[in-house]
């Protein structure tokens, strides 16, 4: 091995042994990228000319509309945070399915499903559901283990379940990988990538792993009944009582999740379009759960519903020479409709405003955002002297002479991916592992939905293993000091298996991930 190519693996080296540290991660990638770009100069094995690449990428970042929809959906997901729908949701489930023997962890998983599909945010899920979920749990003679795992499992679910950070994140860089695979192979009308078609991907896998997790539930009461306990019969409230509350906690959010949803997969709109409308209806939710103004706020939210059925079925667009009368008629309906959700979203920005929570929501998202940013940038730095040091020569070569061909280069990243995930966060992955071995991967005429659904739940399950997974410090944080640390362990461990089993299935049955986005957009 010459020169060039230990510098590039050194680099890597490193890079993650910076990290482990606790440095800043953005700050190491730059850093760790300039000292190595100036050693490769001082040996004459680095062109500095690959810098000058990196002005036009952080314009690219600025101007790249897909990730415009970061700072939108955490803004929604905070938002819905603070506006109290888990506990509701928590509540009103726990009463519903805790007379059945498990059925509190059924409810965990359920809600963690749509706190995924809502929020997408990791750690605020597990810190909202630690807090609300566990003490019931273990007043009712949960086992800590099975609660707690439970809880941290339900919690990652918004790596995998759509819309999720992650995806954006990683669909954002796959795309450029299978621009740049297919590119490099000589087709110079490349076919494209969207966060939807990966939106989309990982629907089905998504839910699947729920089922997985309900599943397990389901025996663990079978055969070992002490572990999970029914719930006693509360006699104050009736059965009607207790439907109509659930349906009243599960409404607005699921209403919301269709929404952003169902207007990304029906193509309506795109994930940055749908982020925007997620959280126009997370204020509104928020607003009406803020109290004051109710009207106008559930009126505003009707006529956002109805907004998008109008977009579904009429063509809205007024620049065009020719408009018939019924179209002329809907886009008068549409201008009347958008003053109705203006004033009921003024009416919402008003009352979180006087309360507090706009302004704290505001913040957390700033901070959030621009966190996910300044690493991007880094990260860009970081990838550009690598390949100026021949790293994409030396991962190619590597993953190549892997035994096994494609197949055994996709175990061997995919089993990098889990040891990293060990380590680093999963927003330093995808910036700087995915863009190396993603277009090799690719080249080899590897899937690019599928691809990003097995990364995705491999991500997804770095957060639940043992010893540092980031969901179960989180819950630790929040744990009562009975629950020991090592229960937390002992509980992450069969979840962590049962994601594996879900990695395996999707191995084997690529169509659970390809299926849905080629019968929705035929882009693949």
């Amino acid at each position: 091995m010459d020169l060039r190519d230990s510098l590039d693996v050194l680099m890597f080296v490193a890079a993650c042994a910076v990290l482990l540290t606790g440095f800043p991660v953005a700050f190491t990638l730059a850093g760790v990228a300039l000292a190595f770009g100036l050693i490769g100069m001082a040996f004459g094995v680095f062109d500095f000319g690959f810098m000058a690449a990196l002005p036009q990428r952080i314009y690219g970042n600025m101007t790249n509309e897909v990730l415009i929809a970061v700072p939108l959906f955490v803004f929604m997901g905070t938002m819905l945070e603070r506006s109290r729908v888990a506990e509701d949701l928590l509540e009103n489930m726990g009463r519903l399915f805790g007379r059945l023997r498990g059925g509190l962890g059924f409810s965990v998983s359920i809600v963690g499903a749509l706190l995924a599909a809502s929020t997408g945010i990791v750690g605020a899920t597990v810190v909202t559901m630690g807090l609300l979920a566990l003490p019931t749990m273990l007043r009712r003679g949960y086992d800590p283990s099975l609660a707690t795992g439970s809880i941290a499992a339900a919690g990652t679910l918004g790596q995998i379940i759509p819309p999720s950070i992650v995806l954006v994140l990683l669909g954002d860089t796959l795309a450029n990988s299978y621009q740049k695979a297919q590119l490099e192979q000589g087709i110079f009308s490349p076919e494209t990538l969207s966060v939807g078609d990966l939106f989309a991907g990982a629907l089905i896998p998504g839910l699947m792993l729920v089922g997985f997790y309900i599943l397990y539930q389901v025996f663990r009461a079978a055969f070992d009944p002490k572990s999970s306990p029914a719930m006693p019969v509360e006699d104050d409230i009736s059965t009607a009582e207790l439907y109509r509350r659930t349906l009243q906690a599960l409404v607005p959010p699921v209403a919301l999740i269709v929404a952003v949803m169902g207007s990304i997969l029906g193509g309506i709109a795109t994930p940055t379009e749908a982020a925007a409308l997620g959280a126009i209806g997370a204020i509104l939710l928020a607003g009406e759960r803020a109290g004051g103004m109710k009207r106008a706020v559930r009126s505003a939210a009707a006529a956002l519903i109805a907004l998008l059925l109008l977009t579904s079925f009429m063509d809205l667009r007024t620049a065009r020479t020719e408009i018939s009368g019924i179209d002329q008629f809907a886009i008068l309906a549409a201008y009347i409709l958008c003053a109705i959700v203006a004033i009921g979203l003024g009416a919402s920005v008003w009352r979180l405003w006087r309360s507090g929570v706009l302004g704290e929501v505001s913040q957390s998202t700033a901070r959030i955002t621009s966190m996910v940013f300044v690493i991007l940038i880094g990260a860009a730095l970081f990838s550009l002297v690598f390949r100026g040091l021949g790293g994409d020569e030396t991962v190619q070569e590597f993953l190549t002479s892997m035994p096994g061909g494609t197949t055994g280069a996709i175990v061997t990243v995919m089993a990098i991916m889990f040891l990293l995930g060990f380590f680093l966060d999963f927003i330093e992955i995808i910036f700087v592992v995915v863009p190396i071995v993603a277009p090799i991967l690719l080249m080899m005429g590897v899937d690019p939905v599928w691809l990003g659904v097995m990364m995705a739940i491999n991500l997804q399950t770095s957060f639940l293993t043992p010893p540092f997974g980031f969901a179960l410090f989180y819950l630790r944080g929040v744990a009562p000091d009975s629950v020991t640390t090592m229960q937390i362990y002992r509980g992450a461990v069969p979840f962590v298996g049962l994601q594996i089993v879900a990695l395996g299935v999707i191995a084997l049955f690529p169509a659970l991930a390809t299926w849905l986005p080629r019968l929705l957009f035929s882009a693949m």
